[in-house]
């Protein structure tokens, strides 16, 4: 009785031995994408940032969603050095290979004083995408996105902008 006592105390020892060393060998990390912006000739360029999501493997398959500071974000209110936290999570450390940032509909800039809608070609389906390839230490890492107005914003015609994103990891 006492050496069946003793095995199934040194199996249940064993196993949660094998458990705890398993569970540990993932390491995570927490991860902040920050965003800041180039100087740009215009009172406002609003973005309407939905989601950001983070992709670690070369197909669809890894991307992650992280808590997003959803809001709309006036670009330029983000330059010479300011920058802002737009998402957040915990994540398995690796290698960030993509970020996607899903916006909504209320896109605009503000030139003179004239307030005119700013469209997205996709930018609500499959996202603003940039490819990052930047390998992630554990514990807390960064990542500072350059979202650049200047070379973004295109004018089509009188009133008409379209935004066609230039994002930079810094």
């Amino acid at each position: 009785m006492k050496k069946t006592i003793f095995t199934v105390a040194v199996l249940l020892l064993t196993s949660a031995a094998i458990f705890s060393a398993c569970s540990k060998s993932k390491e995570t990390t927490k991860l902040n994408i920050q965003l800041t912006d180039n100087p740009f000739n215009a009172q406002e360029v609003n973005v309407d940032i939905k989601e950001i999501r983070v992709n670690f493997s070369d197909d669809s398959s890894g991307w992650v969603i992280l808590h997003t500071n959803a809001g709309i974000y006036n670009l330029l209110g983000l330059q010479n050095g300011v920058d802002t936290l737009i998402a957040s999570g915990n994540v398995t450390a690796g290698t960030v290979k993509e970020i996607r940032f899903v916006l909504g509909s209320n896109n605009s800039i503000k030139i003179n004083d004239v307030v005119f809608p700013l469209t997205i070609p996709s930018g609500s389906e499959s996202g603003l995408k940039i490819k990052v390839n930047k390998k992630l230490s554990a514990g807390l890492d960064s990542l500072l996105i350059d979202f650049d107005a200047a070379l973004s914003i295109l004018q089509i015609g009188t009133g008409d902008f379209k935004l066609k994103p230039v994002l930079k990891l810094k």
